[in-house]
C-alpha cells in the first residue's frame, strides 16, 4: 500500500473510532468488472473497512440501471462509476439518489465503433443510416451514440439499434452481426480491434460530449450517515492521489487489473483514459461546485427529447450532496 493511502486510513481509521460507532451492519458498494480504478486498490487492500470501521461488501455490476435497482430494493447504499443517463432515469423517476463525488472523467473511454470493413469515417458518417448498431439502453453509452449520431447529422430513426452490454456488443462486432457497437472500458478496447471511432475524445470534448461516472448513494444513506460518507470519498480521494502520483503505477495496477478481472496490460491502456480529479477540483465550479448540474439539465432534456426519460426534474443541482468531500477538503 502507499505510504499517503495507508496514512490517511490510519487517520480515518482514528476519526471513525473517536466518533458515534455505526451499527455493525455491512456497508455494500456497487462497482463495475472491467472497469480499473484506483479505488479498487483500497477495496483489495481493505483500506474501506479500517477506515469506515464496518465491513464493506464489493457487488459488480453490468450496468447504472442494475445499480438504482439495487439502490431501490436497499440492496445497496453506494454506488461507484453510475453512468449520467441511469442516475438521471432513476430520480426523474422519484428515485431518492445524490451525487457524492465523480468517479472518473473518461471521454477517450466511452466511445462507438464503426466495422473496418465499413470505411466509414466522420467525413462519410451518413452511410450509417440504415445500419444495425449495438448499444446498451439507458447507459452513458446510449447519450455518447445519441450526440455522436445528432452532431454528425446521422438519422438514427433509419437504424436498426439493438439492446446489448458492452461485452455482447463487442462479440457481434467482431462476428459481422452488427455495423457499429458502443461501449466503454475492456469492452470498447476489444471493439477498437475490430474498427475505428468516429471522433476521438479530444474531439468530443471539444463539441461538448463529456463523459463521467458519478458516486452515488441513496437520500436516506447521506442523511443519516454523512461522516461514513465522508469517510469514504477521503479513502478513494487518497487512492487517486497515490495513483496519480505514478510513484507506485506497478504495484498498484497489479492489484486493480487483477480485481477487475482484466490482463494487466489492458487494465493499464484503460485506466490510462481516465482522469481521477482531486477534491479541490472536484468541488470547483468546473464539476460538482458548478457545471455538473448544468450538464445533468442539458442531458436530462436531451434524454427526453429523444424519448429515453418520459418526464424529467426541473434541475438536478439540487441532487449534488458536496457535504462529504467538504468535509475531506477541511479535515
Amino acid at each position: 500500500m502507499t505510504r499517503q493511502l495507508g496514512t490517511a486510513i490510519l487517520a480515518l481509521a482514528a476519526i471513525g473510532a473517536a466518533s458515534p460507532a455505526l451499527a455493525q451492519e455491512p456497508l455494500t458498494v456497487a462497482y463495475f468488472r472491467e472497469w480499473p480504478m484506483p479505488f479498487q486498490f483500497a477495496k483489495v487492500q481493505g483500506g474501506y473497512d479500517e477506515a469506515l470501521g464496518v465491513p464493506v461488501n464489493w457487488v459488480a455490476f453490468d450496468s447504472g440501471t442494475a445499480m438504482s435497482a439495487a439502490m431501490a430494493a436497499g440492496d445497496v447504499q453506494i454506488a461507484v462509476s453510475q453512468g449520467v443517463l441511469p442516475f438521471i432515469a432513476a430520480t426523474s423517476a422519484g428515485q431518492d439518489l445524490k451525487i457524492i463525488d465523480i468517479a472518473a472523467s473518461y471521454a477517450d473511454n466511452e466511445n462507438c465503433v464503426v466495422a473496418a470493413g465499413l470505411e466509414i469515417d466522420k467525413e462519410s458518417a451518413s452511410e450509417l443510416e440504415g445500419k444495425r448498431v449495438a448499444v446498451q439502453m439507458g447507459t452513458g453509452a446510449q447519450y455518447t451514440f445519441l450526440q455522436l449520431m445528432g452532431y454528425l447529422k446521422v438519422d438514427t430513426s433509419t437504424m436498426s439499434i439493438v439492446d446489448m452490454a458492452p461485452a455482447e456488443g463487442a462479440a457481434a462486432l467482431s462476428q459481422g452481426n452488427v455495423d457499429m457497437a458502443c461501449g466503454w472500458g475492456g469492452a470498447l478496447a476489444r471493439m477498437r480491434e475490430f474498427g475505428n471511432v468516429l471522433l476521438t475524445g479530444a474531439e468530443k470534448e471539444a463539441i461538448g460530449i463529456l463523459s463521467f461516472d458519478l458516486i452515488t448513494t441513496t437520500g436516506d444513506f447521506a442523511a443519516g450517515q454523512p461522516r461514513l460518507l465522508a469517510d469514504f470519498v477521503a479513502v478513494t480521494a487518497q487512492a487517486n492521489a497515490a495513483w496519480n502520483a505514478g510513484d507506485r503505477r506497478d504495484e498498484m495496477l497489479s492489484v486493480i487489473a487483477r480485481d477487475a478481472g482484466m490482463e494487466t496490460a489492458v487494465a493499464g491502456d484503460t485506466i490510462d483514459d481516465f482522469v481521477f480529479l482531486s477534491v479541490d477540483q472536484l468541488l470547483s465550479d468546473a464539476w460538482l461546485g458548478g457545471r455538473v448540474g448544468t450538464y445533468l439539465d442539458g442531458a436530462a432534456e436531451f434524454f427526453r427529447e429523444n424519448g429515453t426519460v418520459p418526464e424529467i426534474l426541473p434541475s438536478y443541482a439540487a441532487l449534488i450532496d458536496t457535504g462529504p468531500l467538504a468535509d475531506v477538503a477541511g479535515r
